[in-house]
């Protein structure tokens, strides 16, 4: 039995599409779908997919495996499950990276990491037969489970909130705003391959703890991470975020200011138009919200629905980021806890704050 032995990044790709969480996918694209997905968000049969999802291999593994009926996938010394191959082939990765990530600028993570992906890919059907444990295993719902936990928990509208943050005032306000819509919110933050300086896991789990424990209601807020990596493709991630979420069980899903976005490669709200040609097909709603900002004047997170400070006095507004969180942070300071609570800040001091390298 030909065998393909996966790193990290690869087994929770693989993972998430026989789990499901990327349907319809039900295996890592072929090379029809793959140029289909990059030219025109569409999967072949005409499925919105905005972005690739796709084994990476160098030539020598892509060809060792690409004739073989099917391949025993390996990752930790266990024999986690099959691939059947169907289709090996090559892309113009200068030519394609701005039609996935609208720039071809190499500072730009998601397209650094696209050039770094080994240089051939291998599409085919997979089948799960067996889930590795990681360090994060305990956190993950797989999209069954948090299904029949909500259906437990009586919960008809559930909005889906995504972050790969450590939590500040505005994403509370995000998430206040959405529970008072719904029966019940699902936080899912990202816990896999980013760039160095974002948050850690740890980080990440001790602080929504430190929230949903401290100030949110009892039996209205559920914390499951998703393992997967950060692509940072601005407005068609935050779809893509969307049919995730559908596929765990949401309704609803918020999408607010520059959603997966990184440096200024995106409009502030290019996510919340892109994601209105497709809200009819995407089987979820989408709660287009707009970014809060502390206004000094009215004290509080407002946005600019609520608040006309923004023109009549400027200097009243504090923008509040997961960026500007990470700055003051990363300095050694203690954020203004109109920005962030304090027993957040006090949540992730007894473990590394942020992740110094990638990991594959």
């Amino acid at each position: 039995m030909t065998e393909l032995v996966l790193n990290r990044r690869q087994y929770l790709e693989f993972e998430k599409i026989a789990l499901n969480a990327f349907a319809p996918l039900t295996g890592f694209m072929n090379e029809d779908d793959f140029h289909s997905v990059v030219n025109t968000m569409r999967l072949t049969d005409g499925q919105v997919f905005p972005l690739p999802i796709v084994l990476d291999l160098s030539p020598a593994e892509a060809k060792r495996i690409a004739a073989a009926p099917k391949v025993t996938l390996i990752f930790n010394h266990l024999e986690v499950g099959l691939l059947h191959p169907e289709s090996r082939y090559q892309c113009d990765k200068e030519e394609l990276a701005p039609l996935i990530f609208g720039t071809s600028d190499p500072s730009h993570p998601g397209v650094d990491f696209f050039h770094h992906m080994g240089a051939e890919f291998v599409g085919g059907q997979v089948e799960l037969t067996a889930r590795a444990t990681l360090d994060i295993s305990a956190f993950e719902l797989t999209p069954d489970e948090s299904r029949a936990l909500f259906a437990s928990k009586n919960w008809s509208r559930i909005v889906g909130f995504q972050t790969r943050n450590v939590p500040h005032r505005a994403h509370e306000y995000l998430q206040r705003v959405a529970l008072e819509q719904v029966d019940g919110l699902f936080i899912q933050p990202i816990v896999g391959r980013k760039r160095p300086g974002d948050f850690t896991p740890e980080a990440i789990m001790n602080s929504y703890r430190a929230l949903i424990d401290g100030f949110y209601p009892d039996n209205r807020v559920v914390l499951g991470i998703l393992s997967t990596f950060m692509r940072y493709a601005g407005p068609k991630e935050a779809v893509f975020h969307a049919i995730v979420r559908r596929n765990y069980g949401c309704t609803d899903f918020v999408v607010g200011r520059d959603h997966a976005g990184v440096g200024d490669f995106y409009g502030k709200y290019e996510a919340h138009d892109l994601i209105a040609e497709f809200q009819s097909e995407l089987g979820i709603n989408v709660m287009r919200l707009h970014g809060p900002y502390y206004c000094k004047r009215c004290d509080g997170c407002v946005t600019e629905h609520t608040c006309g400070h923004p023109v009549s006095d400027p200097s009243a507004v504090v923008e509040v980021s997961g960026t500007y969180m990470r700055e003051i942070l990363a300095g050694g300071r203690r954020p203004d806890p109109h920005l962030m609570r304090p027993e957040i800040v006090d949540s992730i001091q007894n473990a590394p704050i942020f992740i110094e390298d990638y990991e594959d």
